[in-house]
């Protein structure tokens, strides 16, 4: 029999073929949010606007009050101000292609790394990545409820942490339907407790200001310096893999049409790198809120977020309403964002495993690592430490996210190297890209080195930019030095249809996978190698002996 596939059609299954082993369970489960896959047109019912508010709900999370604390109570205001736009800088100005690669063609930044210079097997390195990102920050915002339910009940850390963790699985089995609706109807809430506080204190008493402003930091010398903010911009830019949590909503975006653009592109940037802005906001509030503890009740208390806004709701309100407000705020901020870090997390390690195994074991399966990970950490109490682990991950985060960049931004658009439409198939990927494994790499175990003081304390602050500036020199060089070859496998699925409408979105045709016999849309389908029909993206991850794999063809 020929290798090569004919040209497949859209074909009713045929009924004496039988799913493989394991591809029920699989297609039941990944259905419900297209986990692991394209998400297709059919299911993308939101508006813009919708997506946007789910995305930026995920961002509710209280940690950036903590990260803000931490490096202006060490620096100081004025470098924790610069530390923070320098590295807001830096996120939205990466997490821009990502953002707008996910919603446009509806896919994770599993999906989108795989074919941005990595390749089917060496995107597995950044999905564990990205899978440690989603349970220290699990973690952290556990921490932070734990601190809360302390406070206003009574619960015991240990406790509390266990708590925190368990609450959230109910919301998380039901991916992308609930996690819509629970962001929607608690944002106004958390903004209002949030924001309100901030705008009290400073209308009542303007010295808070003057305090703020003038704060000089543990070494007491106050002045800007630049190792100061490089350091305090090396823990915030361990929040750049946000941005794949952002596009794990930005994909359910619709088509993007002449009608519909400006409202598109508003919601892209807004939920995408947009998100940045507020994170950065609650950062500085972070910091003021600090000062404003210090001053009022001691230093001790003032990184903890609970105790920031105990002592922000005190000022404006009767005592027996500051405690059960400041542990609700707690509350509501834990449930959004951890949901999304469970859910999320749970893509990228079922990503992974799947992959790598070629079985598809259940995604709740990895809900329960991913937080099992996060509880040994809260019981190791990684709060005491938080500025260290944050400090050293986002090296490898940096690394990551603008190699990535970079093969968006440069190799696809500026040198043409890189292919210019996303792609995520097994069969049509090269099994390792070296132009962002290598870049990737590099960058990472050499910021890695210069965090750990393999290059002298001098240099010691400038992990992060090396991480980043390596990453960027490295993926263009690689791709032509490898002249782009190693991108796609094959340029043809054997299917006529083309991927895109006359629009440039994904084609809504459907075809049926003769494997697990659903219907799957164009892009998330491609031919089989054995007969004439096509096959799905999870069932060619999951076939083990490569039966229905395309063969290379260049």
């Amino acid at each position: 029999m020929s290798t090569e596939p004919r040209l497949a059609e859209a074909t009713e299954p045929d009924p004496a073929q039988r799913a493989a082993p394991g591809t029920d369970q699989a297609v039941k489960e990944t259905l419900e949010d297209y986990t692991l896959r394209f998400a297709p047109r059919s299911y993308r019912r939101w508006t813009p606007m919708v997506v946007a508010t789910t995305a930026l709900g995920g961002i509710a999370y209280m940690a950036d009050f903590s990260i803000g604390a931490g490096i202006g109570l060490a620096h100081g205001t004025g470098n924790a101000l610069l530390a923070i736009a320098v590295a807001a800088a830096v996120i939205f100005v990466t997490g821009f292609p990502l953002a707008y690669y996910g919603a446009r063609y509806n896919i994770d930044l599993d999906l989108i790394t795989r074919g941005s210079g990595f390749g089917y097997f060496g995107s597995v390195l950044t999905s564990v990545i990205f899978a440690s990102f989603t349970f220290i920050f699990f973690a952290l915002e556990g921490s932070i409820m734990a601190q809360g339910l302390k406070l206003g009940l009574g619960l015991p850390l240990w406790l509390g942490y266990l708590v925190s963790t368990l609450m959230v699985i109910p919301l998380v089995i039901y991916g992308m339907t609930a996690l819509s609706k629970l962001q929607v109807w608690t944002t106004p809430v958390w903004l209002l407790l949030m924001v309100g506080p901030l705008v009290y204190l400073v209308a009542t008493d303007p010295g808070t200001v003057d305090r703020f402003l003038a704060y000089a930091g543990t070494d007491g010398e106050g002045g800007v310096n630049t190792a100061s903010v490089l350091l305090g911009a090396g823990v915030c830019l361990s929040l750049i893999a946000q941005i794949g949590e952002q596009i794990d909503y930005l994909r359910f975006m619709p088509p993007k049409t002449e009608a519909n653009k400006r409202s598109w592109w508003t919601a892209v940037v807004m939920a995408g790198p947009g998100w940045v802005v507020l994170g950065a906001l609650k950062q500085a509030i972070g910091v003021f809120l600090a000062v404003y503890i210090i001053a009022e009740v001691g230093a001790s208390a003032a990184p903890e977020p609970i105790q920031q806004f105990k002592g922000a709701f005190d000022a404006m309100m009767p005592s027996w309403l500051v405690v059960p407000l400041a542990v609700v705020l707690v509350v509501i901020s834990q449930i959004k964002i951890n949901v999304t870090n469970a859910y999320s997390g749970s893509l990228a390690w079922t990503n992974s495993f799947t992959r790598v195994t070629r079985r598809y074991p259940g995604r709740m399966v990895f809900v329960l690592v991913n937080l099992g990970f996060a509880l040994a950490l809260m019981e190791a109490d990684m709060f005491s430490f938080l500025n260290g682990i944050l400090g050293f991950y986002s090296n490898c985060a940096i690394a990551w996210v603008v190699t990535v960049a970079t093969d968006i931004g440069i190799n696809k658009y500026v040198l043409k190297l890189s292919p210019r439409v996303p792609e995520f198939r097994r069969g049509m990927l090269y099994t390792v890209n070296p132009v962002g494994v290598v870049a990737f790499v590099a960058a990472s175990g050499l910021s890695i080195a210069l965090y750990f003081h393999a290059f002298g304390d001098a240099l010691q602050p400038y992990s992060p930019v090396a991480a980043a500036v390596i990453a960027f020199v490295l993926t263009p060089l690689m791709a032509v030095v490898t002249k782009g070859r190693y991108y796609l496998r094959r340029t043809d699925d054997g299917i006529a249809e083309p991927l895109l409408d006359e629009d440039g979105n994904p084609s809504s045709v459907t075809y049926v996978c003769h494997v697990c016999r659903q219907r799957f849309e164009r892009p998330d389908v491609a031919a089989c190698r054995t007969h004439d029909a096509v096959v799905c993206s999870l069932c060619l991850s999951t076939d083990k002996v490569g039966d229905h794999v395309l063969p290379a063809a260049l």
